[in-house]
Formats: structure tokens, C-alpha cells, sequence
């Protein structure tokens, strides 16, 4: 059964007016992969009545109107990716199609979405039910931020959304723990994981809070302004451990962005009582009419294993959003959520993917970030792998037979990303890793991401070298000719990361042509997205863990001509 969508189905529960009503950028798809699909879940299972308006049009107030108010409040998200980085590319022009979209048409998200739909609230209902907003869009926008497609530094999405409340990160146990606060009358405002306003002169900010520079500073197009955002956003990413970090506030104009700690990650056992929620993974039958959901053909039938990144690569947000500590779902719960697949109409027999934000970090985690939290001083993964980390593939190569071994299962695949360094850094079960990837997991193409091969943009990344990545080739290799198999690797390179040279891009492709003996396909040119330590050097030319400037590509033109070094345009 799917959260109600439209009017008949609300009045067939009996419900006077729905709890809660959940506004997305993206079509619903009742699956875990779906933002809004899974807080909704969540709330329902706390009892709460939860609707759903997906992708409501701007033009009108009709779609916004059409469940009426909720009781308690609206929640708002932009979808499962950044409106702007949905709509644009890295060059500006417009994306032609959306895969979260009936009919694959980039037509029904708008630009800035979370704040067009809060506009859009705000003037259909006077008075308004409090807005909540959350998803990445507001993750991540949710302090004074570079906005790339404006070029300037915007405020804390909340103050331009004109929204009550922002919750971030992955948001189950904040936005549950809200909607009891909201029903029960009582305060809210010490909640973990959220973001709120208050007047500059208030004796509510919290006592010792971390003061970060103003937003008339951050904001500033000077020397002295640059500086004042890199020191902002130094304070903003030490504090997102949950166990150490404090209070947040920011002045904007004559009010102060509250910013209460990171709430901790979902224990295994929470994470799987997530996933164990009843998910029809399919899309809301009012959306039928309007066409296929592209998305659908990789995420119905796929599953997430774990959550969080040892990685916090410089120019990823996922350790702002979901944080540096992996947890990792039991077996039980993964095998249960694939026999639910196999009883689906649609299922082929193929699970598609096994994996999360990299596939083989599943299973394993430093018995000292458990306890402690993450280092301050030190990363998992940069510039070599943490003793401490001690990865293990073990429970992956588990927990794959397993489910290869399921009634109804023909194939288990692994398209996840794969991290090269996190394999050699596993003497004992990384070769036996790469070999049965090969053998069994592999749809023809095994997707890795050096991005680079160049030593100083590979540190202006946070990424390793790259011997890792030519043992794993040379593995692999020796895999498929075990097996008489003919399997390639995907490798995903960035071009017009700050740092990166023209010839730098010459290089590179000197060396995945002699060392990979490869022409590469995937380039992607650097998008400066909020919240990453790269947007940060690409606005302030900065490298804020030398202090030292850093070559900065700037220009539609000049960043195009690097991707072209590596891929050159057709009839060039």
C-alpha cells in the first residue's frame, strides 16, 4: 500500500487531514532509495498520517492545494540529488533529462526547488502550517554556502526558503522526534540535526556555541571576504562529529542561524528496521500515465548495504550529509529485503547492485571511531589507509554468496563503486575479493573513480596515489583470464578540479593511455557543489590545508578545453 497522494485516497482512510504532507522535486517511488519515500515511511510507522505531493507544479497553486494543510506540518525537498546540479551541468547548459521524472523530461523540477515550494506554500495558505525542510539541497545549503550557478555566496537556504525549520543529514530520528514536538506541544529547538532562526539580540542562542563569521563577511567579494568563508567553513566541518561537536551560530542580517549538533547515525539495528519498512518499490499509480521513471531500472532491484564513507574525497559532500562513520546493515536484514525482491512481479532474477556510497566498505569499522568518533587530525583513507581501519572483505564476499544462493536469484551485481586502496590495504581477503567480483559479481563493466593520476591534484582531491589502482587492474585481469572471462574496468576521471593544469590533463592522459591502455570515456568536469573543501579552494583559489594558493580553471570555455584533452569533442 503507498502513502496517499491525492484527495480520494485520503478521504478512503477517513482521515480529516493528513499529519504531515511531504512536498519532493522528485516523483515518488515508494522505495528506500527515495528520500521522501523513506521519511515518510518512517513517520507512518511512528504513527503518524503521511501524504506525498511529488514534483507539484509552480505555475498554480492548484497542485500545492489539492490535499489542503496538514495538521502539524509541510516537509520540503528539492529530491534525491541538488535541484541546480539536477537542471545544469558542469558548463551551464541545460540537462534535457531528468530520471526522476515520469517520461525522462527535465521539466517538472524547478530551479532552486526547496525554495519554490516553499514560496509556493506560503502564498497559497495564509496562515501557514511551520515548513520543515530537509533532502541534500538543504543538507547541504544550510549554512552562508558558494552557490556556483549564481556565483556568489547565498545565505543559509533556510533564511531564503523562508522556512521555519531545516533538518539535516539522514534525518529519520530528527524529523520523528519533530513531529512528536509538534503534536505534543513541546519545545523542539534542542533537537539534534536541525537548523533554525533567531533574532540576533536573543537570549535563546545557545551558551557555548562556536560563533562563525557573519554572513556580511563570508559573503564579501574581497580578499578579506574569501578569507572570512575558508575560516566559516574550517569551523563548520570541524564540527560535524557527533560526539564532539557544539552548537553552531551564524549572524545573517539582524537574526542568527542556529545549528545544533549532528544527531548520531542510526544504529545497525535502527538501520534495519528502515529497510524493513513496507516499501512497495514501485512508483505511486498516479504517476503511470505520465510515463517511465528511468531510475527505476537501477534502484528497484538494488540493495544498500551500509550508509556513511571512510572516503571524504574534497570534492564530495557525503561525510556532510551522512557522515564519516560507516554503519553497516546486519545480513539478516539485507537477505530478508532480497527475498521481499524476488517476491515482486517485475524481478528477473537479477539483483542489480549490493553496495552503498562505495561498495566494499561494507562490514568493518574502526573500534576507535565507534567508541570516540572520527579523528580530528587524520582521515580513513588520505594519504594512505588508516592501520586502524583494518578493512575486511570477508562479510561483502559473505554476505554475496548468500544471496547469490537465494531461491529465485540468477545474478547478484556489484555496480557500486569499488575502492582500489581499500582492497590492497586487505591482505588477507582482498585478492580473494577481486577474483570472485570477477567471477560472478561483474555485468561486463566494474565501475573504479581515480579521477586523476597527477600526485598534487590527486592531494587536492584527498585522494590516494595510484599504485593501489594499478595492483587492483593487474588482479583483475588475472581474474577474468582465470575465468575465461572478457570484463573491463570503468574509470570516472574529473577534469578542472582546482589545482589542475591544462597540463596536468596532458599527463593524465599520457598515463591512463601507457598504464591502463585506455582512451577514457567518463570525464566529468568539477561542478562546485555546497558544503565540499573543493568548492571552498575553487571560490577562495585557496587550499586550505596549505594556506598556499591553488590554480583555480575558471570559465565555461577553458574548463571544457581540459575535459577535451582527455575526450576529445567528436571531429575534433
Amino acid at each position: 500500500m503507498f502513502l496517499p497522494c491525492t484527495l480520494p485516497e485520503i478521504e478512503r482512510l477517513g482521515w480529516d487531514a493528513p499529519d504531515v504532507i511531504l512536498v519532493s522535486g522528485d516523483a515518488y517511488i515508494d522505495s528506500p532509495y527515495s528520500g521522501v519515500a523513506v521519511i515518510g515511511r518512517v513517520l507512518t510507522a511512528a504513527g503518524f498520517r503521511v501524504a506525498i505531493l511529488s514534483q507539484p507544479g509552480v505555475a498554480s497553486h492548484d497542485d500545492i492545494r489539492s490535499l489542503g494543510q496538514p495538521r502539524l506540518f509541510w516537509g520540503v525537498t528539492g529530491g534525491c540529488v541538488d535541484s541546480m546540479v539536477a537542471n545544469y551541468t558542469a558548463t551551464g547548459k541545460r540537462r534535457q533529462q531528468d530520471d526522476f521524472t515520469p517520461g525522462g523530461k527535465n521539466t517538472a523540477r524547478p530551479d532552486r526547488a526547496v525554495i519554490a515550494y516553499c514560496n509556493l506554500i506560503r502564498a497559497a495558505f495564509k496562515p501557514c502550517k511551520p515548513i520543515v525542510i530537509g533532502g541534500i539541497e538543504a543538507s547541504l545549503r544550510r549554512i552562508s554556502h558558494y552557490d556556483f550557478w549564481s556565483d556568489t555566496v547565498r545565505r543559509p537556504l533556510l533564511f531564503d526558503a523562508k522556512a521555519d525549520i531545516l533538518v539535516y543529514g539522514m534525518a529519520e530520528h530528527t524529523v520523528t522526534a519533530l513531529a512528536r514536538c509538534f503534536r505534543d506541544a513541546r519545545d523542539w529547538r534542542g533537537l539534534r540535526g536541525l537548523c533554525h532562526a533567531l533574532p540576533a539580540t536573543s537570549d535563546a542562542l545557545p551558551v557555548g556555541a562556536i560563533v562563525l563569521p557573519d554572513f556580511s563577511a563570508a559573503a564579501a567579494p574581497t580578499d578579506a571576504g574569501r578569507a572570512a568563508f575558508l575560516e566559516m567553513f574550517r569551523l563548520f566541518a570541524a564540527n560535524q562529529e557527533p560526539r564532539t561537536a557544539k552548537p553552531l551560530v551564524q549572524r545573517v542580517d539582524t537574526r542568527c542561524l542556529v545549528h545544533t549538533p549532528p544527531a548520531p547515525p542510526l544504529s545497525p539495528a535502527d538501520l534495519d528496521a528502515v529497510y524493513a519498512l513496507p516499501f512497495t518499490l514501485d512508483p505511486h499509480p498516479c504517476l503511470e500515465a505520465k510515463g517511465k521513471i528511468r531510475a527505476l531500472d537501477t534502484i528497484r532491484f538494488s540493495l544498500t548495504t551500509h550508509r556513511g564513507c571512510y572516503g571524504e574525497c574534497n570534492f564530495c559532500a557525503i561525510a556532510m550529509h551522512q557522515g564519516r562513520r560507516v554503519t553497516s546493515r546486519s545480513e539478516n536484514s539485507i537477505l530478508d529485503e532480497a527475498q521481499r525482491m524476488t517476491r515482486h512481479p517485475k524481478f528477473t532474477g537479477i539483483i542489480h547492485d549490493v553496495g552503498g556510497p562505495t561498495a566494499n566498505m561494507y562490514g568493518f569499522e574502526c573500534a576507535r571511531k565507534s567508541k570516540q568518533g572520527a579523528c580530528p587530525d587524520r582521515r580513513c583513507l588520505f594519504p594512505a589507509c588508516c592501520p586502524s581501519l583494518a578493512p575486511d572483505h570477508s562479510p561483502q564476499l559473505d554476505l554475496l554468496k548468500k544471496l547469490s544462493h537465494l531461491p529465485k536469484v540468477r545474478k547478484v551485481f556489484v555496480a557500486s563503486g569499488i575502492r582500489p586502496d581499500l582492497v590492497a590495504a586487505d591482505a588477507k581477503s582482498g585478492p580473494r575479493y577481486i577474483d570472485e567480483l570477477a567471477a560472478h559479481h561483474v555485468s561486463g563493466q566494474l565501475k573504479l573513480a581515480p579521477e586523476h593520476t597527477e600526485p598534487h591534484v590527486l592531494a587536492a582531491m584527498g585522494k590516494p596515489d595510484n599504485g593501489a589502482l594499478l595492483l587492483f587492474k593487474k588482479t583483475f585481469d588475472e581474474a577474468n583470464r582465470k575465468h575465461n572471462l572478457k570484463q573491463f574496468l570503468t574509470y570516472y576521471f574529473i577534469a578542472a578540479h582546482p589545482g589542475c593544469t591544462d597540463e596536468d590533463m596532458h599527463a593524465l592522459k599520457r598515463t591512463v593511455s601507457h598504464h591502463l591502455h585506455i582512451t577514457p570515456e567518463q570525464v566529468q568536469i568539477f561542478t562546485p557543489t555546497p558544503s565540499t573543501w573543493s568548492t571552498a579552494m575553487y571560490y577562495t583559489g585557496v587550499n586550505p590545508f596549505t594556506n598556499a594558493p591553488i590554480h583555480v580553471t575558471r570559465g565555461l570555455r577553458a574548463k571544457q578545453i581540459q575535459k577535451d584533452i582527455l575526450v576529445p569533442a567528436p571531429g575534433q
